[in-house]
């Protein structure tokens, strides 16, 4: 066995932790992202404009993390949706599907009594690190 090494990924494009969390940690070849909700890290509060444009901030910011860590959304393997009304399942699923439109990752959905800031959505993600050019 080989010792496995935590890394704690920091992305200057992405909101910043609210917590006593790290945004996401690499743990091997593979990419941890806390949940993340439609923070503009600009401004840092949730985005207006309802589930649409609160689903479309929250990949984005998946998107800026997994960069950071050098990997991607095309890398990601897994990701875990909790929505504040699962009644906005499939105005979500319709955003989701744009930036995952090939081999899209396994996936759960749940719905939750609340999320931090008021938001709608939050998404987590498992991901592995992006091959090197030329490997």
């Amino acid at each position: 066995m080989f010792p496995l090494e935590k890394e704690v990924i920091i992305s200057e494009k992405a909101p910043k932790a609210i917590g006593p969390y790290s945004v996401g940690i690499r743990a091997g070849n593979l990419i941890f992202t806390a949940g993340q909700v439609g923070i503009d890290p600009s401004v840092g509060e949730i985005v207006a404009g309802g589930i649409e444009a609160e689903t479309h901030q929250v990949i984005r910011n998946l998107q800026q993390i997994l960069e950071s860590a050098g990997s991607s959304l095309n890398m990601v393997v897994k990701t875990t949706v909790f929505l504040r009304d699962m009644g906005d399942f499939s105005r979500m699923n319709a955003i989701y599907g744009e930036y995952f439109t090939k081999n899209p990752p396994a996936r759960s959905t749940v719905q939750v009594a609340a999320l931090p800031k008021g938001a709608a959505i939050e998404i987590e993600a498992i991901a592995i690190l992006a091959p090197v050019q030329g490997d």
